[in-house]
């Protein structure tokens, strides 16, 4: 039987960030020098694909540091920990390495500025996510608020309305974001806002990618892992750019084919975490099932790479 003919766009910036990318290093790099087990508190990234690689290479994960022996190596998630994570570490004369992204470390180092100053923080996050928590943790219980959205704002409880700074999980929506930034500056004209957007740049070019592609496609498919915010904001983005049928799949066998019968022009793109072989997986399982033509829409260029922690660049 003839397949149906299939244009499959393929947003560009897509995958793996530099700051994924050096966290998996970190752990790599760990592995080669100090031999398995080693200990990762928290998923390194969010993908299951990438934690099972490296949990195959003799990587353990845990929630807590407390589950880790004092005697072998720890790394922190690229997420970011509170600072409580490290302290308790260096009490325990652990031998740790922070594979924090730096993009993230940036914003740590912002909201402890800001508080030395005699600043309340007011963090843009989604709660419970390990980079919110990360974060909320730097500082004091009580110094950073957490709102998700412009309504939370209304309903916040401040210190002192003259003396209040804002803070961005990196992964958010930029357009939700811009949103609630609005109301904090609407409610407390005073609030300080940093120099740069917090939103990460490979945020920022995945759902600018992802907004290029959505007029032209009947469906946009996201490869990522559901606990990915990154991820699920592109799927936001597709929707709210005008692709109504917008899913997250992790892997080709999730895909629904019955959903995209009829689909002449499909997007894919893939959250930071996801690398490219799930998205080549992808695109031959819709070589399975269509006559593909392959276009790829590119909105910017990525040449970032960040440096991975001194104390694994030096000989063992």
């Amino acid at each position: 039987m003839e397949k149906p003919a299939l244009t499959l766009y393929l947003a560009a910036p897509r995958g793996f960030c530099a700051g994924v990318d050096r966290a998996i290093k970190i752990v790599e790099m760990a592995l080669e020098k100090w031999g398995a087990p080693v200990y990762v508190r928290h998923e390194i990234v969010h993908n299951r694909f990438v934690v099972d690689g490296l949990r195959a290479k003799g990587a353990v994960f845990v929630e807590e540091l407390s589950d880790c022996p004092p005697d072998r190596p720890v790394i922190f998630s690229a997420h970011g920990v509170p600072k409580s994570v490290p302290a308790e570490a260096r009490a325990r004369e652990m031998l740790y390495v922070d594979a924090t992204c730096p993009l993230v470390s940036k914003v740590h180092i912002e909201a402890e500025r800001h508080h030395l100053n005699g600043l309340q923080m007011v963090m843009i996050g989604h709660a419970g996510h390990p980079e919110t928590v990360g974060t909320m943790g730097q500082l004091p219980d009580g110094e950073v608020l957490l709102v998700e959205t412009p309504a939370d704002v209304a309903t916040l409880k401040v210190r002192d309305a003259q003396k209040l700074a804002f803070i961005t999980q990196t992964t958010l929506s930029v357009d939700d974001t811009a949103a609630v930034v609005a109301a904090l500056r609407a409610r407390f004209p005073a609030i300080v806002g940093p120099h740069k957007e917090d939103i990460c740049y490979a945020t920022t070019n995945r759902q600018a990618a992802v907004k290029a592609v959505a007029p032209r496609i009947d469906a946009l498919l996201v490869i990522g892992a559901p606990n990915s915010s990154n991820s699920r904001r592109l799927v936001e983005v597709g929707r709210s750019s005008g692709c109504a049928y917008s899913q997250l799949v992790q892997r080709a066998e999730d895909i629904d084919w019955r959903a995209l019968d009829g689909a002449r022009a499909v997007g894919i793109t893939a959250g930071a975490s996801a690398p490219e072989v799930l998205v080549d997986e992808v695109i031959a399982a819709f070589r399975d099932h269509f006559e593909v033509t392959l276009e790829r829409v590119e909105t910017a260029q990525e040449n970032v790479e960040f440096k991975v922690p001194r104390v694994l660049r030096e000989p063992a």
